[in-house]
């Protein structure tokens, strides 16, 4: 289903965009309101499955958050001392990255594979929480924003990103004390959550390719996103199973899945919202390399 969005994706926008007659704007102004939307609703289905008593935190929670947490602030200050062009562009591209929180989907292949659904769930909320917090205050100082101030910028930002990332846990957990009944109602189809996903999936894409024909760079950019994009992938699965190693086979395949798995759908909204536009196509790429360590992590699980 996952290459099929995506493909869906591209197609959906190279046909409204090149067919004489076919108007593209409504199109893409639907996707800009709907994405967000859609990924609070999959994070809201599958947050509505996990209760506060759920979440056990280990110490390889915390050192993912550094990680993340290091790496983002690294590659924000070597930009806002890039000059625009290229390399800027590449390294804002590492950045949402980096910081981008694990996908709500990533429980599903975590459990597949042999890992740990409480444990990636855990650090689910930890970076989403870490995501609303450094955030809001890195993005001002990269890219300030022409009509208000720091502070100004950083609450818009706060206000975006908790929408969409810790609003759905707050609502979850009040369902879960407050209606029972319906949370238990509602835990029955949080496995909608992997198609609302797809849907996401094929708008981010749409998005990522109209912010690419857009953007006039030229292919080698465009490669080199790719690069980008596909070196922080391999480097955050790689680096998240070594972390959690020694506390055995099951924790290590958690965490390398808690911190390779990104909720992609994020760095593109974040990219055409806050960034420079084209970053948003390292979404899109990123989406391709994790869904293909996934498929590879599957089939090696299946051989064994």
């Amino acid at each position: 289903m996952l290459p099929l969005a995506m493909l869906t994706g591209v197609g959906v926008y190279l046909f409204l965009h090149y067919v004489p007659g076919v108007e593209e704007g409504g199109y893409l102004r639907v996707a800009r309101v709907l994405q967000p939307i859609l990924i609070s609703v999959m994070l809201f289905l599958q947050l509505n499955c996990v209760a506060p008593s759920d979440l056990r935190f280990h110490r390889w929670h915390f050192r993912l958050l550094c990680v993340q947490a290091l790496l983002f602030g690294a590659f924000g200050l070597l930009a806002t001392m890039t000059p625009p062009g290229a390399w800027r562009i590449l390294l804002e591209c590492a950045m949402l990255c980096f910081i981008c929180p694990t996908a709500a989907a990533a429980g599903v292949i975590t459990e597949k594979i042999g890992g740990h659904l409480a444990g990636v769930m855990t650090y689910t909320v930890l970076s989403d929480t870490l995501a609303c917090v450094m955030i809001p205050i890195m993005i001002p100082f990269v890219h300030p924003a022409a009509d208000m101030g720091f502070l100004a910028a950083f609450w818009a930002i706060v206000q975006r990103v908790f929408s969409i990332l810790l609003l759905p846990l707050v609502l979850a957990w009040t369902i879960r004390y407050l209606f029972p009944r319906l949370q238990q109602w509602l835990e029955k189809y949080h496995g909608l959550a992997f198609y609302i996903w797809g849907v996401g999936l094929t708008l981010a894409m749409s998005l990522a390719t109209y912010a690419l024909l857009g953007s006039g760079v030229g292919i080698i950019v465009a490669i080199g996103i790719g690069i980008v994009s596909l070196a922080a992938c391999i480097f955050q699965f790689a680096a998240g199973r070594r972390m959690a190693r020694r506390y055995g086979r099951r924790e290590s395949l958690t965490s390398g899945q808690s911190l390779g798995q990104k909720n992609t759908g994020f760095i593109i909204w974040l990219g055409l919202t806050y960034m420079t536009p084209v970053t948003s196509v390292a979404g899109g790429l990123y989406a391709v390399w994790h869904n293909l360590v996934n498929t590879w992590e599957l089939s090696h699980t299946s051989r064994h």
